[in-house]
């Protein structure tokens, strides 16, 4: 009950955190694109503000220039002097008002600065020859509250305009230009681009089109903007925001600064008219990067805790309801384990027709039916325990007549190693001590030589029996294969008799070496041995091969004198011991031969493709 509990708890927070960090998501980036459309709204408003505010300032001027020429420039500056007053009082923002020949004297302004003042080395002057022009100059240069705003000098200046003069004709014949400070901007400007140039709200900059600060903080003025664009993705998705020195609005983007600050960048052409346009000002507007997110963040963290407070809530009442729905399940759980530690035989079937009901019917039935089995079981239980009592003891018995068949195979195996050495060296002792006995009746003086050779044949003796001890111990068909003991017995065959000998072994064949390989090297052995001692041969071949994949052949054939192999030989058990170690491997032994007609013999051993 408790895990079911725990479970929807879990299961309803995990559900309710992941639809809040969703629908959180959703919100914060709806609120972002709604904060960066607004931040492209407005800088679009203020640059077309500020387009506007110029040009109807440059009118102002276009139509002074009008004024200029209606009353004839030269001798008429007091006329002048009334008609600029006029403009500054329309147009509080000029600081002053003047007109210049264009030789650069100054014929008449709104101030007290002298008639004869050169202007020559003026941007104003210079350009205002050429047509309407607008231009922004340095603001950190001011004067005293006092002293007069003049043309030259330190003047708290912040923008000129100017236009030509032009006679009937179209001739240029002087430039008016006035000065405008930063109130004639509009309000919403002015306060953005108030202050220093780093603080934690908006800041609004214009540029010109190499991206120089026109318009803006001191420390920011005149010098190039030097925001890099951020790998920060705009949540609006369109086009990346215009750099510096473009004439189109896109959406904003996120810059880096020098001092690792990164804003959220807007940017809007100032249409100054057709005149102006190759200016090519725009309108910046830039926002802390932890400004824009802060309300998107909020509203997510918000929209976080609301979906968890459901989510807890939804979580209660799914557990107060799967309580209330598992009482049934608990009390049947309880009679289960009752009848699991043995404390009761039944199960407390509780009433209804419910899910819960049924399952106790099933359970009831499967422990019926389980009480049923072990009955059954214990039954059969008794019954293998007495067959298993029969069949140790018959176990047994077979165990100690297979140790008893052990032995007696290794008597069997002994007997024939001493057939096959000491057997061989008696008999050939005895030969010789017969001769001698002969020698020494008939012919004592060969006594000696006789000896001699029996000496030799001891030694022999001696020797092959310590080959077979040897033999015994080391076990080399086991560690070289069955085509190596057979190369090395073939060249001591070799050694020992002096007979031409062909031995042949294909790779298969050779690499076997499980124990009946070692009874195969015996058999090999021994007709060797007899080759060596009754055949009188001079040639003799061995081959050793596999035949169609499933059978190992071993061949041993001569040219000597041959034998009857089916005439029976009292005292000799050679021909006997090898059918015998045949028939312990499951092998054929086929021996064949004639008098005077040399001997084969085959043995050929049925192998399973895996052992080949």
């Amino acid at each position: 009950m408790a895990g079911t509990v725990w479970l929807i708890i879990v299961l309803a927070a995990s559900f309710s955190l992941a639809a809040a960090i969703w629908v959180g998501s959703l919100a914060r980036d709806n609120i972002l694109q709604q904060h960066e459309r607004r931040l492209a709204l407005e800088t679009d408003q203020l640059g077309s503000d500020l387009g506007q505010a110029v040009a109807s300032r440059l009118g102002a001027i276009r139509a002074a220039s009008a004024i200029v020429r209606a009353v004839e420039i030269s001798g008429r500056a007091g006329g002048l002097r009334e008609v600029f007053d006029e403009l500054e009082s329309a147009y509080p923002e000029l600081d002053w008002i003047a007109v210049a020949d264009p030789a650069g004297t100054v014929v008449a302004a709104s101030t007290s600065l002298p008639a004869t003042s050169s202007v020559t080395e003026k941007p104003w002057f210079a350009q205002g020859l050429n047509g309407p022009w607008i231009g922004v100059i340095d603001e950190t240069r001011t004067a005293s509250a006092t002293s007069p705003r003049a043309l030259v000098g330190n003047e708290p200046s912040l923008g000129d305009i100017a236009a030509p003069v032009r006679d009937a004709n179209g001739a240029v014949v002087g430039v008016v230009a006035a000065h405008l400070r930063w109130r004639w901007a509009p309000e919403p400007l002015q306060r953005l681009t108030e202050g220093p140039a780093v603080r934690d709200s908006a800041q609004a900059l214009v540029l010109d089109r190499r991206g120089i600060v026109l318009i803006g903080p001191d420390e920011l003025r005149g010098h190039p903007w030097n925001g890099i664009a951020s790998d920060d993705a705009s949540p609006l998705g369109g086009a990346p925001a215009a750099g510096p020195g473009a004439q189109a609005p896109a959406s904003p983007q996120f810059e880096r600064l020098p001092n690792g600050a990164t804003v959220l960048v807007a940017r809007s052409p100032v249409r100054l008219g057709r005149d102006l346009a190759a200016l090519g000002w725009q309108l910046q507007v830039s926002e802390p990067h932890e400004q824009v997110y802060q309300r998107a963040n909020a509203l997510a963290i918000r929209i976080l805790w609301v979906s968890m407070g459901l989510g807890a809530l939804t979580a209660l009442i799914g557990a107060l309801g799967a309580r209330h729905l598992t009482n049934r399940l608990k009390r049947l759980t309880a009679s289960v384990a009752a009848v699991g530690r043995n404390e009761t035989t039944r199960i407390d079937v509780p009433g209804g027709h419910d899910e819960v009901a049924q399952l106790a019917v099933a359970f009831a039935r499967i422990l019926d039916d389980l009480q049923q089995e072990r009955r059954e079981l214990r039954a059969l239980s008794s019954d293998l325990e007495r067959r298993v009592a029969v069949r140790t003891r018959e176990v047994e018995r077979l165990a100690e007549e297979s140790r008893y068949a052990a032995v007696v195979r290794e008597r069997l195996k002994i007997a024939r190693d001493l057939h096959d050495t000491l057997a061989h060296s008696m008999m050939a002792m005895l030969s010789e001590i017969r001769l001698l006995r002969r020698l020494q009746a008939r012919d004592p003086g060969s006594v000696a030589d006789e000896l001699a050779h029996a000496e030799q044949v001891a030694h022999e003796g001696l020797k092959e029996a310590r080959t077979a001890i040897t033999q015994m111990r080391v076990n080399a068909v086991r560690d070289t294969g069955l085509g190596a003991a057979l190369a090395k017995a073939v060249e001591r065959f070799i050694d020992r008799t002096g007979l031409a000998t062909e031995f042949t072994a294909d790779a298969d064949a050779a690499r076997f070496g499980d124990e009946r390989a070692e009874t195969i090297f015996r058999v090999a052995e021994e007709a060797l041995r007899n080759i060596e001692q009754h055949s009188m041969a001079t040639r003799v071949v061995v081959s050793l091969q596999t035949r169609h994949g499933t059978h190992l052949e071993l061949r041993i054939e001569d040219n000597g004198i041959g034998f009857d192999p089916h005439e029976p030989y009292p005292g000799h058990f050679g021909l006997v011991g090898l059918r015998e170690q045949a028939q312990l491997i499951g092998a054929d032994l086929k021996i064949e031969s004639a008098p005077n007609r040399g001997t084969t013999l085959t043995m050929s051993l049925r192998m399973t493709p895996e052992v080949l």
